[in-house]
């Protein structure tokens, strides 16, 4: 709970959805999903993008049995979109502009943290990459904690009375003030 975090993308350039073994891993109630908007946000993904989601599907199973979203050439998502260099989300954009009512897969809004179900309960971990060695810097420059970094996305996963508990367990770890003035 004291790691710190903020993504920097004029260090990293988007690099955690460009890098990777496998595509980002999705819910199973995602997998309709990505197949009901793709119509609608084909207008804002990259010719090889489209190609990549046609020949794969807008979903793929991976090595791990896993859903994931497919990758273009095995290296990038093919859901991702460069704006001046920087790798970021179609899916993102077409929600920004009102396309859409789906803000991106829930693991990619929730990155660096990933949730993985294990014999009945859920483990929420923070998921340590080189790529984000930025992140970890401007992190601890501002003093962002993790969780409070990705608060819209745990709120959006857990809900908002699990992300105050979390947030009253940060407080009573680290004696330190709560952030919200509670």
């Amino acid at each position: 709970m004291d790691k710190k975090f903020t993504c920097d993308l004029s260090k990293c350039k988007g690099a955690c959805c460009v890098q990777g073994d496998s595509g980002a891993p999705l819910e199973h109630e995602e997998l309709e999903i990505l197949e009901t908007i793709f119509p609608i946000i084909k207008k804002y993904l990259r010719p090889e993008g489209i190609k990549a989601i046609e020949e794969q599907g807008p979903h793929v199973m991976d090595s791990d049995n896993d859903n994931v979203t497919p990758l273009i050439e095995g290296k990038e998502c093919a859901y991702v979109i460069f704006e001046e260099g920087i790798a970021k989300c179609g899916i993102e954009k077409a929600y920004f502009d009102g396309a859409i009512k789906f803000q991106k897969p829930v693991s990619c809004h929730l990155y660096p943290v990933r949730v993985k179900r294990l014999n009945g309960f859920v483990a929420v971990n923070y998921d340590k990459w080189d790529i984000c060695n930025p992140a970890r810097i401007l992190g601890e420059e501002i003093k962002m904690p993790v969780f409070q970094f990705v608060k819209d996305a745990l709120v959006r996963k857990f809900g908002s009375d699990w992300y105050k508990h979390l947030n009253i367990a940060s407080v009573k770890l680290n004696n330190t003030p709560h952030p919200d003035g509670n």
